[in-house]
């Protein structure tokens, strides 16, 4: 039931983007003293549902109905300043867009609590 509600969608594809996120951070750390590895990051989840296209509802027959697509976060360099050995990683960088993970992955799971408890309240079932 909850998987055709949008709002479960979109908070569960919030924590899809953060957790993918965090990934690529954990990845770019581990690399940090690997001489020419390139720093990646994630492209903003605002940039990832914009490109998302999503299912309009049939009201009447003129309506036209488009596929919904699979959330899926895009991957893009980073640009940071290389190091002498041609590593990109910054771990300052690194650990503030990990706070800013936290963060995002916290905004979804509240998204998902408040739409249970709407959906509870709706039901009568406080």
């Amino acid at each position: 039931m909850n998987s055709s509600l949008d709002m479960f969608q979109t908070a569960s594809a919030m924590a899809r983007h953060a957790g993918a996120r965090q990934t690529m951070i954990a990845r770019n750390i581990a690399n940090a003293d690997t001489p020419g590895y390139q720093a990646q990051d994630v492209a903003p989840f605002t940039d990832a549902m914009r490109s998302t296209a999503t299912e309009q509802r049939t009201t009447r027959p003129g309506h036209m109905i488009t596929g919904a697509t699979e959330f899926s976060p895009a991957i893009t360099a980073a640009t940071s300043e290389p190091s002498p050995n041609g590593n990109t990683v910054a771990i300052e960088d690194e650990l503030m867009k990990s706070v800013e993970v936290r963060q995002d992955h916290d905004k979804a799971l509240s998204v998902y609590r408040h739409a249970m408890t709407v959906l509870r309240t709706s039901l009568g079932k406080m």
